[in-house]
């Protein structure tokens, strides 16, 4: 796969996203080994934006080395900086499976009841069905069925 070509502004927004990260994959005195590249792909996937640190000491083969990544692994070469390289390749968007007869599930609700003065506030978990509400009060309320009118019944 080939490199993706960025213009210098794109370059300059990802090297400033980039400033914050640490190192996520770290190549070793074997070099490009294929579970290494692996590893980085699998990295490029779930981030999109990464650091790579490479442990080789020869200025020209590190070169070398951050190109070649960006070839095989179809990425932007972003920056490199003396052990550092910085690849960006745009996420993959994942698949939602459509599910249109799912409600929501149950879900985990805090409560808390404040006392007189300095006292703690007493905290209750409760559990809310999807079918359920909870009131200003704490109180868990359940969903009434929709009233169809009298004439819809008696048409159906």
């Amino acid at each position: 796969m080939p490199q993706i070509p960025l213009t210098p502004v794109q370059r300059r927004e990802y090297r400033a996203e980039a400033h914050h990260l640490q190192p996520v994959v770290m190549i070793g005195s074997d070099g490009l080994t294929p579970a290494v590249q692996k590893e980085i792909g699998a990295a490029l996937d779930a981030h999109g934006l990464i650091k790579v640190r490479a442990a080789l000491d020869d200025r020209v083969a590190r070169e070398a080395l951050y190109q070649s990544l960006a070839d095989e692994l179809g990425a932007a070469p972003v920056q490199h900086i003396g052990k550092l390289f910085v690849l960006w390749r745009p996420r993959p968007e994942k698949e939602k499976a459509a599910d249109a007869d799912r409600r929501p599930g149950p879900r985990e609700v805090k409560i808390l009841k404040h006392g007189r003065g300095g006292q703690r506030p007493e905290v209750k978990i409760l559990r809310v069905l999807g079918n359920q509400r909870l009131t200003s009060g704490g109180q868990i309320k359940r969903a009434k069925p929709k009233k169809t009118s009298i004439k819809k019944r008696q048409s159906d």
